[in-house]
């Protein structure tokens, strides 16, 4: 089992923080997907994927996080 020095070593080489100053809220929630995005296809690139599997799993798991959302079921939850 990885020590928690090993995991916060791979966390700080895989994960770009995006800033938060002078972005509105749209902006800056599209920046941290776009890096959140980069940082996953390093991390999937780096264990050896191609970038057709990177694309295809990226793709496949945005869809359906889109085709399960249902606005008027998470404006109740709010």
């Amino acid at each position: 089992m990885p020590k928690d020095d090993e995991i916060l070593s791979e966390i700080e080489l895989f994960v770009t923080e995006f800033p938060k100053k002078g972005f509105g809220i749209v902006d800056y929630l599209q920046g941290r997907v776009h890096f959140a995005l980069l940082d996953q296809m390093k991390l999937m690139s780096k264990s050896g994927m191609t970038q057709n599997q990177i694309k295809e799993i990226i793709l496949k798991n945005v869809t359906e996080i889109i085709d399960n959302f249902d606005p008027l079921k998470e404006s109740k939850n709010s």
